[in-house]
């Protein structure tokens, strides 16, 4: 199991079944982006079953529903700045940016080196 020292396993938990199946190389990859950030990543959707996927307008391909994808609330442009610095230098390579929060994943099945806005 992988550890982290800025997340609890719950932080990724589904809020509609309660399961947690985020993939240990997205987990490790989030946690050396925090330790770079050095600011607090507030998780707002790690995995998702297909009910819940399907109640937030997710995409019935979404990275979510295999552990691969993490939203997070981002206050701030001084903080995304940092968060997205770190989420590149830590290997992340697929990164969604909205208004009020950034979404990354690493999907194996996606191509990669894109950036996309909300």
């Amino acid at each position: 199991m992988v550890k982290l020292n800025n997340f609890k396993r719950s932080d990724f938990a589904c809020s509609c079944c309660g399961k947690e199946k985020m993939k240990d190389n997205t987990l490790l990859k989030l946690q050396a982006a925090r330790t770079i950030a050095d600011v607090p990543f507030i998780i707002s959707s790690g995995y998702r079953c297909n009910k819940h996927n399907v109640e937030v307008g997710g995409k019935s391909s979404s990275s979510h529903l295999g552990g691969y994808a993490v939203d997070m609330v981002v206050d701030g442009s001084r903080a995304r700045f940092k968060i997205l610095d770190a989420l590149r230098l830590s290997g992340f390579n697929r990164i969604g940016v909205g208004k009020n929060f950034i979404h990354i994943d690493n999907d194996p099945e996606k191509s990669g080196n894109v950036i996309w806005l909300y």
